[in-house]
């Protein structure tokens, strides 16, 4: 016996939303989208044209397909008419891939995404679902959709500009010789711009205009000949003349693209090369790629920004001011690991925000281990007399104060040290473990007090026991994160070009894997309620479900059976 089944019986279409099963992703989708207010989808409205698409339901359909694992907008746009959870989102609309790409890269994206993660942040600690107290900072690099070959480098820029100058100033210094352009660089001036250059090509095409003319009012065919010869000259000059204008322009825009970075892709400016975790060919290949940071705790996402740095150390500043000024969520403690220990972050939090830093320095995990702590030969470790400022070499010899350092690095950071140094090291039998030059003669060390001051800090606080158990949770929390993105949701690489909307993509990437884990939280609990016997107790306590269930309750059964009946009769 089979169960009953046939295609020619005539069913009435019923509401989508009757057999979406309650603990379903698309609830938490809608309930998450319905949170956000009006006013961040006021940008969306126009008044002429013909009428858009509601922008909650852009938003809820293509965040629902990246929870899904698809990016497309060709597939997002067949699971319109393929998924029963689409299609209840959609209301049984169809927009096309071009709109759903187009509203996907909307200007105002960007800021309804943030307040779509201050949303989510706010439910979670309605539920307590996460700890208020801190944050775990780390980064990871992302491919860019951009071609491996395309690149430019500044070393490489900058040495043929190098070259091209200096044939633009023999060609000047040439011409101005030659009486064909006049003065156009002062004494203090060294460089002929492409301005310049544009200068000297105006003055050649002068040039071969007059001659041009001499040769057609001249009539003796030796003259003539001599005259061509001459303005074959200048003709080839003239050309190489506008070749090097024109490279000097190119040069020119690619170190502006470049601004402080040391290379980019010509497919997608805004992407930097960097060497990417994922090296298939094990060679070191660097690949264009964007680096991406992140915030989280209890491994949700509370926060995200882009950098085309690739380290993290010069990152924590700019988003920590991401996360105060745009998520508006700074908690007391900032955790990070050693790659973010730098002098200038230490002062940075302290200072300017009064947070706790619980970030290791580059050397504490290798201060920890007892071979540096019985390492005499080490400076950390030598006797330092506070009443003379002096140190006290193994030896027993002392390194006086010699006289204060200041280094700035390039980018405008200066950083203090103290030099200390001995009077002769001539003699001592640690001469050769301990200084490694043959002919130096003196010891000589340096203290940056100020680095100092700030690694104490860092070790004081590591050494509180809840503060150690905090900094362990660190690499649980934040690279789980990591791992869902890259292997679960098979982001692994954008798909879209330009920093503005490769920020939208990867933060719909990252409030789709949110969703995922709490509609995973969601659907244990549930589970565990209905084992209990009571499966309405969480769901009426989840904010989630109190957004779904204003907006639909479900018609009695008797009406259904009324409607029914009525059709039929």
């Amino acid at each position: 016996m089979y169960k009953d089944y046939t295609m020619n019986q005539l069913t009435l279409p019923l509401d989508l939303a009757v057999i979406i099963p309650e603990d379903d992703i698309a609830l938490a989708v809608n309930a998450l989208v319905e949170s956000i207010p009006e006013t961040e989808f006021a940008p969306f409205d126009h008044a002429f044209g013909a009428t858009s698409y509601h922008p909650r339901m852009m938003m809820k359909i293509i965040l629902c397909s990246y929870t899904q694992s698809v990016t497309s907008g060709r597939k997002i746009e067949a699971l319109l008419t393929d998924s029963v959870r689409m299609m209840w989102l959609a209301q049984n609309q169809t927009p096309s891939y071009r709109t759903i790409n187009r509203f996907r890269v909307h200007p105002h994206m960007d800021a309804l995404i943030q307040e779509a993660f201050i949303q989510f942040r706010m439910q979670l600690e309605a539920q307590a679902l996460i700890d208020t107290d801190a944050i775990f900072i780390d980064g990871t690099k992302l491919e860019a959709n951009a071609n491996k070959y395309t690149f430019v480098f500044r070393r490489s820029v900058e040495k043929h500009q190098e070259k091209l100058r200096a044939q633009s100033k023999l060609m000047y210094e040439t011409l101005y010789a030659e009486q064909i352009v006049p003065a156009l660089l002062e004494e203090s001036e060294a460089v002929v711009t492409a301005d310049h250059l544009h200068t000297m090509h105006q003055a050649l095409e002068t040039v071969e205009t007059d001659m041009t003319e001499t040769i057609d009012a001249t009539e003796t065919v030796e003259e003539r000949k001599a005259k061509r010869s001459e303005r074959s000259v200048i003709r080839k000059t003239k050309k190489k003349c506008a070749d090097l204008r024109d490279r000097e322009l190119k040069y020119t825009q690619q170190l502006a693209v470049l601004g402080d970075r040391n290379s980019y892709s010509k497919t997608d400016p805004d992407a930097t090369f960097m060497r990417m975790k994922e090296d298939h060919m094990q060679n070191g290949q660097l690949k264009a790629g964007y680096n991406l940071q992140i915030a989280t705790n209890n491994q949700f996402v509370l926060g995200f920004d882009l950098y085309p740095n690739p380290t993290d150390t010069r990152t924590l500043q700019p988003f920590l001011h991401t996360m105060l000024e745009h998520f508006r969520h700074l908690p007391e403690k900032i955790v990070a690991d050693a790659g973010y220990g730098s002098e200038a972050n230490y002062e940075m939090i302290m200072d300017d925000y009064g947070r706790t830093a619980l970030i290791p320095y580059n050397t504490y995990h290798k201060e920890q281990k007892q071979r540096h702590q019985t390492d005499e030969m080490h400076p950390d470790n030598w006797t330092y007399d506070d009443e003379n400022d002096m140190y006290i070499c193994p030896d027993g010899r002392p390194l006086q104060f010699e006289r204060y350092a200041d280094r700035t690095d390039k980018y405008g950071y200066t950083r203090a040290f103290k030099m200390y140094a001995s009077a002769d090291c001539t003699g001592c039998p640690l001469h050769d473990i301990c200084i490694k030059s043959d002919r130096q003669t003196t010891k000589r060390i340096q203290k940056n007090m100020n680095l100092d001051y700030f690694r104490a800090q860092a070790k004081k606080q590591l050494s509180v026991e809840g503060h150690r158990n905090i900094y362990q949770q660190r690499k649980v929390d934040v690279e789980t994160v990591f791992g869902n993105l890259k292997a679960n949701l098979a982001f692994r690489r954008f798909s879209l070009r330009g920093r503005r909307k490769v920020k939208i993509e990867i933060g719909l990437a990252l409030l789709a894997g949110n969703l995922r884990k709490f509609n995973r939280m969601m659907r244990t609990a549930l589970e565990a309620d209905t084992k209990n016997g009571d499966p309405s107790a969480y769901r009426d306590g989840s904010p989630f479900f109190l957004v779904f269930r204003g907006l639909y309750v479900p018609a009695p059964f008797s009406v259904i059976c009324i409607f029914c009946c009525s059709v039929f009769l």
